[in-house]
């Protein structure tokens, strides 16, 4: 993915208060203290672990908020020139940080961790040659579904989403208080990642040329594919993660979740009751397709251009996302390491908690890493596509209007945007 430095900054509306300002600097012992902005359970602990490892640098946590509140903050604290010297950054996020100009480029100072990554990876946070932030986990597409009620109700993991629809009718028919999943209109990403495996490509550029697609065909196949299930009352269509959500889950009425890998820990959060029930699968493909998936969410930790001392937050972000320590506690704490030593000592791990009992979940979870889709370009104005989606499908969803209308009005708003900013569109 090719994304210039030098395009023309996003004027994006500033939703959020100044932050407090981050102070930074050497103390009159020498010691480099370093501030950094991330959300995450194993967080904490990765940068104790590094506190209690490294007398010359001393890192400050501050929690900011997950995905879309820490970025807002980010920017806004950046304009005001008080953003952290590190902070997570989710990968569809990284382009506009950097056409914003909030990330520091820090390829002088990690050239030893190279190959640490692979290069799917890291093209996600490396842009003309240089690199704007070290990855940290990543989440590959995989089917995570309650293993004792579909032991219970006689139905087989489906392989393509053609089984799909079949084992969301089957069990309907078997339990009408239950569905074999959820479709959720504000989960801009879950749909992002189940369109770019039908060959999606929202956005790509070349030579400063873009190419938008929210509304491409294998979009409008999957849109159609989720209207009809809807249509036919096999899958419920509701926000995630709400209090009657919870407790449809719970209940045992909720099946599936086609998620990325840090769903298990997620759903063990709000229904620990059932560790041990649940399972992950290969991601349902298409009929004659592969199976190869997308990645649904992933973070890096990146420098920004604040920072006074990039080269020890650098080295912070670095030994956070390869050092041995730091990978046990992502690994424990229910993340997927970006890194190839990391996915490799998961198979040396405990599988999470919600599916203890799986005893090749680390072999599926492999898998699918292995067979992510390469080449996966996001624009420089995710956000606005983000903020259009959950409102587009949401009204599609409450007024019974078809899916495919809220992408090509999505479509539309995006491009508008970026032709409004400077940027050359086609598509």
């Amino acid at each position: 993915m090719a994304v210039s430095r030098r395009l023309l900054p996003l004027v994006w509306a500033a939703t959020a208060s100044l932050v407090a300002s981050c102070a930074v600097g050497s103390g009159d012992d020498g010691v480099v203290t370093l501030d950094f902005w991330c959300w995450g359970e194993p967080t904490a602990a990765k940068v104790e672990a590094f506190n209690e490892s490294h007398s010359h640098i001393q890192v400050r946590h501050t929690d900011a908020g997950g995905g879309t509140d820490s970025s807002v903050k980010l920017l806004t604290a950046s304009r005001a020139g008080n953003a952290p010297d590190v902070a997570c950054v989710e990968y569809p996020t990284v382009p506009a940080m950097i056409v914003s100009d909030v990330l520091a480029d820090i390829s002088d100072y990690t050239e030893e961790v190279t190959g640490d990554f692979a290069p799917e990876v890291w093209q996600m946070t490396r842009f003309e040659g240089q690199v704007f932030g070290i990855p940290q986990d990543i989440g590959p597409m995989v089917l995570l579904y309650n293993k004792a009620r579909f032991d219970e109700l006689g139905v087989e993991v489906p392989g393509t989403w053609e089984e799909f629809a079949e084992v969301a009718q089957d069990i309907r028919d078997a339990d009408p208080d239950s569905y074999l999943t959820t479709f959720a209109p504000s989960e801009f990403g879950n749909f992002a990642g189940l369109a770019q495996q039908a060959g999606a490509q929202w956005w790509s550029v070349e030579n400063r040329q873009w190419t938008v697609g929210l509304d491409d065909e294998p979009t409008m196949r999957v849109a159609e594919y989720w209207q009809d299930l809807i249509d036919r009352d096999l899958v419920n269509a509701e926000p995630l993660l709400t209090p009657e959500w919870n407790n449809r889950v719970n209940r045992g009425q909720i099946l599936s979740w086609p998620v990325g890998l840090w769903g298990p820990g997620v759903l063990y959060n709000i229904a620990q009751n059932q560790a041990g029930d649940w399972a992950i699968a290969p991601l349902p493909h298409w009929e004659g397709d592969g199976p190869e998936a997308a990645l649904q969410g992933g973070t890096a930790l990146a420098v920004t251009k604040n920072s006074d001392h990039p080269e020890e937050a650098a080295e912070f972000a670095m030994w956070m996302n390869t050092d041995p320590d730091a990978t046990r506690i992502q690994i424990a704490g229910g993340q997927y390491p970006a890194s190839l030593a990391g996915q490799e000592a998961t198979t040396r791990s405990d599988p999470p908690p919600l599916t203890s009992e799986q005893e090749d979940y680390w072999e599926v979870a492999s898998f699918a890493a292995e067979h992510t889709l390469p080449d996966i370009t996001w624009g420089p104005n995710v956000s606005t596509a983000t903020n259009v989606y959950q409102d587009a499908m949401s009204a599609a969803i409450r007024d019974h209007t078809p899916l495919t209308d809220a992408m090509r009005r999505t479509h539309r708003t995006v491009v508008d945007e970026m032709e409004r900013v400077g940027f050359n569109v086609t598509g």
